[in-house]
């Protein structure tokens, strides 16, 4: 195969056969090879460059190898510890967990008690008789002390040592450097040093893959290998790679000279090596795999590392030095950004477990790290940006210091010569004509997006997020103007007893319910009237009445509210009931849906809710909640009411355990049913308060989504749902004032209800949802220069005497929960166990 056809052929992300990829070992035209390695890398990981905010904890430096181009490892010294001990690992830790890392990457020699008789010593006065053992404690400790994840690099391991070290890291590493044996004979870089022997370091590896451990490898260049050499290690990797899938990331590092060693006078690999090297391991492994190149040991290319095809950086501090390159100081991780940035990308930061591992805890993790991953990533896996919970009362971020503007500047003139004609990295898709400006230009248009399209936009980071929200910002102007409406409404949640295990839900009690805190409750018809008679004296246009799947509740149940809201306040607008409780209704009368919908209109429903639809994907609420409707039901309920003549809102509750793919799939069922019955009058996104959810305290979900996340929800909502869906609803209710203000700048022209009370958010932990009163809607509308607007449910001007009934409303009655005592359980405050 020529030259030509084998990169033709790479480029399509074909996996090249080991002859062909051998064949590159004489294919020396950088300026062909990099373009080719950078689309495949684009076409895997986009415009995000990786990195891990790391703290460098030097367990030991004895090493029972002698490397000669290393000076990490060192005989053992008079006077000085053979170990670190537990108060300095400890404070390392400290350090590090203070200064934002969420890294502690144990760096140590290879088993140096069966060398060094002061190794086993300062084992024996520690505690243990092992180094693995050692550090398999020190790892558990700062896990437990600072919350930072470890990940180790201990030298090569057995079965039964990856085994007991995978229950205290999230990932592991071994570099192979070389599969050259040559390289261990006398006069070699690696002779004197048993652990450096390849088939020893690739039999580890393979263990680590037996284990299910995330593992990290890769090739030092530059130490007597040659070209093809090195391919034939990076093919051993990846067809370790392919029988297990662990490997997450190949580090392709440059040696570097370093004094006092016996290759202090070897030549270091140049750029042009380097760069080379880097894009053909890109060639080898494909668009998916994550390739790295440490930014401090070739400081001066990291523009052109980049083109050549690299998505990661590695792990970076700003605490500790490279103990094992401390010649080579870290970047800044400002100017890291910034130096990215002009690569074309930006930076991100990710944890020690890369994103793909992390988002499959149950695969990848042992069960007492699932927890803390899953905390600490966001809904693609990279790692949470700051301390914003939907719901906690904590302020959104409002800046984002790592993401300056990017620029098409690859190179900055760091290139060699032959890269004067390679031209800037592409944004995944760009030039295939799915960029992210086709498809903010497709969606303005109204056309139907792709999963693949919604993904790419819930996907977009620093300056594509703010072309995302500016872009559904214009179109809302463009549907909606400049007025932000919302109705005077009463939330009522008529019973708190459910006999479904909603894994997300804390409002629900009873027997059967998974969260005891509070009790369980079931209102008095009187008392639902009531409130609802003094929502009316409040100015109100709207009841909501939700709750929990009574035991007891028939479908007469729900007809029997209807008819006495309506009986004692006939010009409220009844909103109530979720596809959940209407198809439970009709189930237990033996009715159709239809019917039974025809029943609850005649009998004064007004419109539905369109909740209980968490994430209309079947993968995903057989998680959450498995034992409600499933995305079909739901669906099928909502088409029914809408051919019935009955409105109804849709939601989305999103943050927990789903990832982007879900999100679009959820978008793109409502979009098909509202082009079928036009129904919709508006799509609420709900984001995941986790405070009190069961699934939360069990550890098993996400902290809810990102503040990014959240406002990306709103303004994709308004993109891809356009023109089908015009009103798109921020929940102040969820978000929080200021949360909302920033989702009425992305898209949202509608602020719902004013609630006057809400149970089902406080519940999960929320710190808002009692009332927001006309007074303070209007008062947040104005102060981003928007025209605030009352409507009724269904997007009406509502009378005037309304509206003035509104304003200056007397104070609530205090609301009579009757208590429902056969419902209660003895042991009260605490999460059902599995």
């Amino acid at each position: 195969m020529t030259a030509a056809a084998l990169l033709a052929r790479a480029e399509t992300g074909a996996r090249l056969s080991p002859n062909d990829a051998l064949a590159l070992a004489e294919f020396d035209d950088l300026a062909a090879l990099m373009p080719v390695a950078a689309a495949l890398r684009d076409a895997g990981h986009g415009n995000l460059v990786s990195y891990s905010k790391k703290v460098f904890i030097p367990l030991t430096q004895l090493c029972r190898d002698v490397c000669h181009y290393c000076t990490f490892a060192h005989s053992p010294r008079r006077g000085e510890p053979a170990y670190l001990d537990r108060e300095q690992v400890l404070a390392i830790a400290q350090a590090g967990a203070k200064a934002g890392c969420k890294e502690a990457l144990f760096t140590l020699g290879d088993k140096p008690e069966l060398r060094y008789g002061a190794a086993r010593e300062g084992l024996a006065r520690l505690g243990h008789d092992t180094t693995l053992s050692y550090l398999a404690e020190m790892a558990a400790l700062v896990l437990k002390e600072t919350g930072l994840l470890p990940h180790l690099n201990p030298g090569v391991m057995s079965r039964d040592e990856i085994e007991r070290l995978r229950a205290v890291s999230v990932s592991q590493g071994i570099m192979l450097e070389s599969a050259a044996e040559r390289l261990g004979r006398r006069g070699g870089p690696h002779f004197g040093s048993p652990d450096k022997q390849p088939a020893r370091r690739l039999d580890c590896i393979a263990a680590a893959g037996e284990m299910a451990v995330p593992f990290t490898s890769g090739i030092l260049i530059g130490i007597g290998e040659t070209r093809r050499e090195r391919i034939e290690a990076l093919l051993a990797l990846r067809e370790l790679h392919e029988r297990y899938g662990h490997i997450q990331e190949i580090i392709i590092q440059n040696f570097r000279a370093k004094p006092d060693t016996r290759m202090e006078a070897a030549p270091e690999p140049d750029e042009a090596e380097h760069l080379w090297t880097i894009a053909v391991a890109r060639l080898i492994f494909g668009p998916a795999m994550n390739i790295q190149a440490p930014p401090n040991l070739m400081p001066d290319a990291i523009e052109t590392m980049v083109a050549a095809g690299i998505n990661d950086w590695g792990g970076v501090s700003p605490v500790t030095p490279d103990h094992v390159n401390p010649e080579a100081p870290w970047p800044a991780l400002d100017l890291l950004a910034k130096r990215t940035a002009d690569a074309g990308k930006l930076l991100l930061e990710r944890l020690a477990i890369h994103p793909s591992y992390a988002q499959d805890p149950m695969r990848w993790l042992d069960p007492g790290l699932r927890t803390p991953v899953l905390r600490a990533i966001d809904a693609q896996g990279f790692a949470r940006p700051d301390s914003w919970i939907a719901g906690a009362g904590t302020a959104p971020p409002v800046e984002r210091p790592l993401t300056p503007t990017l620029s098409s500047q690859a190179g900055r003139g760091r290139a060699v010569e032959a890269l004067q004609r390679v031209p800037s990295p592409r944004s995944r898709g760009e030039g295939q004509g799915e960029g992210l400006s086709d498809i903010l230009d497709r969606a303005t248009a109204g056309q139907t997006l792709s999963e693949a399209d919604i993904i790419r936009l819930f996907e977009a980071r620093g300056d594509e997020f703010d072309r995302v929200c500016a872009a559904a910002d214009r179109l809302r102007r463009q549907v909606s103007g400049d007025t932000v409406t919302y109705v005077v409404t009463r939330n009522i949640n008529y019973t708190n007893i459910c006999y479904f295990r909603c894994q997300f839900c804390a409002f629900s009690k009873g027997k059967l319910s998974e969260n005891l805190r509070g009790r369980p409750y079931n209102l008095d018809m009187d008392e639902i009237v009531r409130r609802s008679a003094e929502a009316w004296e409040r100015g109100a246009t709207e009841v909501c009445l939700q709750g929990g799947i009574h035991p007891e509740y028939t479908g007469a149940t729900y007809l029997a509210v209807c008819r006495a809201i309506k009986e004692a306040v006939p010009g409220l607008h009844v909103h109530a009931f979720s596809p959940l409780e209407v198809w439970q209704g009709a189930k237990t009368l033996g009715r159709s849906l239809p019917d039974f919908l025809v029943e609850l209109r005649e009998a004064g429903l007004g419109s539905l809710p369109g909740t209980a639809a968490e994430i209309l994907d079947d993968e995903i609420r057989a998680v959450i909640c498995p034992d409600k409707v499933k995305t079909g039901e739901w669906l099928q309920v909502m088409e029914a009411a809408h051919r019935v003549g009955l409105r109804s809102t849709v939601t989305i509750m999103y943050g927990h355990v789903e990832r982007y793919h879900h999100w679009a799939r959820h978008l793109l069922r409502i979009r098909a049913l509202q082009q079928r019955t036009g129904g919709f009058t508006e799509f609420v996104p709900l984001p995941f308060v986790p405070m009190e959810a069961p699934i939360s305290l069990k550890g098993r979900s996400r902290l809810g989504p990102t503040f990014r996340e959240a406002v990306l929800m709103h303004a994709v909502a308004r993109l891809a749902l356009h023109p089908v869906i015009p009103n798109i609803q921020a929940s102040w209710v969820k978000l929080g004032p200021e949360g909302a203000a920033a989702c009425l700048n992305a898209g949202c022209n509608d602020l719902g209800g004013t609630l006057m009370n809400e149970s089902i958010s406080r519940a999960a932990g929320a710190s808002f949802g009692q009332e927001m009163p006309p007074e303070a809607m209007e008062t947040l509308v104005r102060s981003l220069g928007r025209t605030p607007k009352q409507r009724t449910t269904l997007y009406r001007d509502p009378p005037p005497d309304r509206i003035a009934a509104s304003f200056a409303a007397a104070p609530l009655s205090e609301p009579v929960n009757t208590p429902a005592r056969k419902y209660e359980r003895a042991a009260q405050g605490s999460v059902a166990a599995d």
